[in-house]
């Protein structure tokens, strides 16, 4: 039996002898920074932004667990190892080419698909990256779908999902892509007024803001409680967003995302709590040969490993 990539495709050659980790799109980087030099002439030919170039070089040097390059004032310039790997690289490009051709260009797919996330997700990673997405695939329509309590692929509520539960059944593709790190954060106000009150290495008299009784099997919601010990919240609430206004407010203690939390200026109280989640992708497995899906799937894979450290936190 021939063993399946994570898309229920069969491995092709080149994919058998690439390092775990390793993306194309990181040695379509690696090319361009070799040509050019430099990594502004790099971002110009592929139209990226230099931080995510920097990132690609990064990662692809971690797969490979060689130096590719030596930074350098004037540019980047290769080292023994790197210029060793050029030509392995162009023949990865030419056969990438050769595998494009004759497929419809990215500009001709169309139609709709439907996404399903967390609103958390939706609005601070997805959104913002959306522009760019379109700019490739003008022809798709994204419709996003945040009320992911009552969707479920196997009913064809959505086509894809990018959620932090693990399926346990159906007929579903699955694929890790990352970690979602939480910690407790509160307002620089209630930070202050807790220390004054000496009661910063317990939990006994905070007040937290948590989850209501429909969010109740969520991990946040369930340490929370396990801290409370029957004691009240001062808040509860159904979205992550008025748990955010609410902390920011100083109503008390909140169980966020590290990325969430520290862009909007929120003081972290405790970080490794032990309630980080998974991020994964998952997709119906009769349509993981559709084009136009495939287009988002490797979209939201390559959103989420260029943010990373930002959402591990």
């Amino acid at each position: 039996m021939k063993k399946m990539n994570e898309f229920g495709k069969p491995f092709s050659d080149f994919e058998k002898q690439m390092p775990r980790g390793w993306v194309w799109d990181d040695t379509r980087t690696f090319l361009a920074v070799a040509r050019h030099g430099t990594l502004s002439g790099a971002a110009a030919e592929l139209n990226l932004g230099i931080a995510t170039l920097s990132r690609r070089i990064e990662r692809l040097e971690k797969a490979l667990k060689l130096p590719l390059f030596v930074r350098q004032q004037s540019g980047y310039q290769l080292t023994e190892e790197g210029a060793g790997l050029i030509e392995k690289a162009e023949a990865l490009e030419a056969a990438a080419v050769a595998f494009t051709s004759g497929v419809s260009r990215a500009s001709q797919l169309s139609g709709r698909v439907r996404l399903a996330t967390a609103e958390n997700l939706a609005t601070a990673l997805i959104l913002p990256a959306l522009p760019q997405f379109y700019a490739h695939y003008p022809g798709i329509t994204l419709e996003l779908v945040t009320d992911i309590n009552t969707v479920n692929l196997h009913r064809r509520d959505a086509d894809l999902a990018l959620r932090m539960v693990r399926p346990e059944r159906g007929n579903v593709t699955l694929r890790r892509l990352g970690s979602l790190g939480f910690g407790l954060y509160a307002s620089p106000c209630y930070v202050a007024q807790r220390e004054s009150n000496h009661d910063a290495g317990d939990f006994d008299t905070d007040a937290f803001i948590t989850w209501g009784e429909s969010q109740a099997h969520l991990p946040a919601a369930q340490w929370v409680e396990r801290v409370l010990q029957g004691r009240e919240p001062a808040l509860t609430t159904t979205s992550m967003a008025t748990q955010l206004a609410a902390a920011k407010a100083g109503l008390g203690i909140a169980l966020l995302p590290h990325f969430l939390a520290r862009e909007a200026s929120l003081i972290c109280v405790a970080e490794d709590i032990g309630v980080d989640q998974p991020i994964y992708l998952v997709i119906q497995t009769d349509l993981t040969q559709s084009s136009r899906i495939r287009a988002v799937a490797d979209f939201l894979a390559e959103l989420v490993a260029s943010n990373r450290e930002r959402l591990n936190g």
